[in-house]
């Protein structure tokens, strides 16, 4: 009994593998012998006993050194594995790389030295990782095994970058008799650091060696030399060279001049920052330059940064400083592959008395509709009386080119009902001159057009999908141009200066046909639109506005039955009345008024005509109202000239133009509403923005 249990507490170790089969290998080789030994024993068997004496020596020779040796392999097998574990875990304590084993809740089990290094020595007490890498927490540790989670980590003044893996010890707590484990939990997080701090310190280096390519143009370069007699137009052009050469060369640009008014240069990125910061003075530098000039000269700034190539940085400056001219000058644009940035845009356009680019655009729309079938036209959602107006003269181009042409409006609001019935009950027109948005999608097909008036983004028109439907695009608008604008437009005629989308598309009119026929009541909702965009003619009217309302005039728009048209009821009144009322001026010079609860049908209008009224406050310089519609607050912006409410707008996602713009919330808490309008304003009052 004694001897079985000293047996069985005996740790019995077996070879296995290839050590084992290496160790078998005598014994086979004696097997191979014996064989041997008896083909050779039925040939001679004199020689067959010989060699069975040699076999039997090298059987007896091999069966000892296999027991006697066994013990001695054994034994240094278990040395060698003692010592290779000491080895590793020497190597392991002293690896370059810094590593170290977290349990699930980010508490460090054990690290190696160059780990305790980083952590400035071993850590006290109970080690959480977070504790001192707060972005090495539980929350982003791998989920899976076969998972592994790269990022970026700082500590102190070095950058590393950590990659964590999921190590499965699946029976831990079973071998391990100090440490138990639950089941669910028997794996530990592998944590490994690369220090990157000098890898991206060169990496930035590199990145702002790389050049920027931009573009400068003078936007009223024929206005401002026509401004200033003969003799002194050199010496203006050479002020604006010096003052353009002077602010790139503080940056250790180069400037490159291209033509009389436009500019190529190049700068390193590390120096763009402080160009940024500066927020483009150049704008203002340029337009301090006067020598007797009775305008101003402005400047439109593009710039481009790509990290692919110098190529697209030229691309991206390209469409910038399109960007910036259609938007209307004077600003400087910034585009990435990030996105678009603005700076400036202060100041109002100068009107161009030409109408070479009308006429241009005219025989090219001319072209277009020549060949096409179908010709939908349509404005921006909540059709107001310009968009309709600029329809209804598309839709006469279009006649007069003998095509059919279907307006696209989903909802009438109150304010365009009177307008809108004219032509709905008139006999001279057809029943299906203006669809909804389905019905507009089923007729459309690869041989129709989509003309897009009074904006130019995608998702503000009436049927978005519409412009999927069709390749053939033409936008015609006087906002400012943004940056999600309608970018597959094969025309697109935005001239920011225009009071209204109807005064382009009179001008428009008056090329597309010689001696086009308007009837009267086309001519008086074109006529309606400049009216309304410009407030009986008073906010952003130029030459060209009088013009084209001379046109209209003569074409037998009556000003009479715009006037009976738009008139309020007593119910509207009273809401503009109210929401005037309820104004607050902030700042000292913007009017901030509310429309809630008003009852009427379309509080948008009214609190657009509540704006245009505030500004009549003196003081004011800027008026916003915002009203409940839909589900919906509708802000209504509107300036005279030294406020740019466009920008403003842009920051709650919204546009329009300079002096009249527009955005929206996606609720109806109005408070929350006006306290995010006011920071705003704070905001860019702050950075010197407005």
């Amino acid at each position: 009994m004694v001897e079985k249990k000293k047996e069985e507490g005996k740790v019995r170790f077996k070879l296995k593998g290839q050590l084992k089969l290496y160790i078998q290998w005598p014994a086979i080789m004696a097997l191979l012998l014996m064989a041997m030994n008896i083909w050779i024993y039925e040939i001679d068997r004199n020689a067959g006993l010989l060699m069975l004496v040699f076999v039997l020596i090298y059987i007896a020779m091999i069966a000892v050194l296999y027991f006697y040796s066994k013990s001695i392999i054994m034994k240094d097998l278990v040395e060698f594995a003692a010592q290779y574990g000491i080895i590793q875990n020497t190597l392991l304590w002293e690896l370059a790389v810094p590593y170290a084993i977290l349990l699930d809740d980010g508490k460090a089990l054990w690290m190696n030295d160059q780990f305790e290094a980083i952590l400035g020595g071993k850590p006290k007490g109970e080690a959480y990782i977070s504790k001192y890498i707060p972005e090495l927490n539980k929350s982003i540790f791998p989920k899976n095994p076969d998972e592994k989670v790269l990022m970026d980590v700082y500590y102190e003044d070095k950058e590393y970058e950590a990659e964590l893996r999921k190590i499965s010890v699946e029976g831990f707590s079973e071998m391990e008799p100090l440490m138990e484990m639950p089941k669910e939990k028997e794996y530990f997080i592998a944590v490994y650091l690369k220090d990157v701090t000098n890898l991206n310190k060169a990496l930035r280096e590199n990145e702002e060696q790389r050049m920027v390519a931009g573009l400068i143009y003078i936007d009223n370069y024929d206005e401002v030399i026509d401004s200033v007699e003969e003799v002194r137009q050199s010496l203006l052009i050479a002020l604006v060279d010096r003052k353009i050469n002077k602010y790139i060369a503080k940056v250790d640009g180069i400037v490159k001049k291209l033509e009389n008014d436009k500019y190529f240069i190049a700068i390193k990125k590390s120096y763009f920052k402080e160009l940024e910061e500066d927020k483009f003075s150049l704008l203002e530098d340029v337009k301090n330059v006067n020598i007797g000039n009775g305008i101003p000269a402005t400047l439109s700034i593009g710039l481009g940064l790509s990290s692919e190539s110098y190529a697209q940085s030229y691309n991206y400056a390209r469409v910038a400083i399109d960007l910036a001219l259609a938007r209307g000058g004077d600003q400087a644009v910034i585009k990435d592959c990030r996105g678009v940035t603005y700076f400036g845009g202060k100041r109002e356009q100068t009107s161009k008395n030409t109408r070479v680019k009308a006429r241009v655009k005219a025989e090219a729309l001319r072209e277009f509709i020549t060949v096409k079938d179908k010709i939908f036209v349509m404005g921006h959602k909540l059709t107001d009386v310009d968009a309709f107006g600029a329809a209804m003269g598309i839709y006469r181009a279009a006649a007069a080119l003998e095509k059919r042409a279907y307006i696209v409006i989903n909802e009438v609001s109150a304010s365009l009902r009177p307008l809108y019935e004219l032509f709905e009950k008139d006999p001279d027109y057809p029943e299906e001159l203006f669809l909804t948005s389905a019905q507009a999608i089923d007729m459309a097909d690869e041989n129709s057009m989509v003309v897009v008036v009074d904006t130019n983004r995608p998702q503000m028109t009436e049927c978005e999908e519409l412009l999927k439907k069709t390749k053939t695009i033409v936008v015609l608008d006087h906002h400012r141009q943004s940056s999600d604008n309608i970018d597959n437009a094969l025309l697109s005629y935005i001239e920011p200066y225009a009071s209204s989308a109807c005064e382009m598309v009179s001008e428009v009119l008056q090329y597309i046909v010689d001696g086009i026929k308007i009837p009267k009541i086309e001519a008086s909702s074109l006529y309606a639109g400049i009216m309304i965009d410009t407030n009986n003619f008073v906010n952003r009217t130029g030459v060209r506005t009088f013009e084209a309302a001379a046109f209209l005039r003569r074409c037998g728009a009556d000003i009479t039955l715009v006037r009976k048209l738009f008139r309020d009821d007593m119910e509207s009144y009273r809401a503009k009345a109210e929401i005037i009322s309820s104004a607050e001026v902030y700042y000292n010079r913007f009017a901030i008024a509310k429309g809630v609860n008003l009852h009427i049908e379309s509080p948008t209008i009214i609190g657009a005509q509540a704006a245009n009224e505030l500004l009549d406050i003196n003081e004011v310089k800027a008026s916003f109202v915002l009203t409940e519609y839909n589900g919906r607050i509708y802000v209504s912006a509107r300036s005279i000239d030294e406020v740019n409410v466009q920008i403003i707008m842009e920051r709650l996602g919204g546009g329009g133009h300079m002096n009249a713009s527009g955005a929206q919330f996606n609720h109806t808490d109005m408070d929350e509403a006006v306290a995010c309008l006011k920071q705003v304003i704070d905001d860019m009052i702050g950075g010197g923005d407005i």
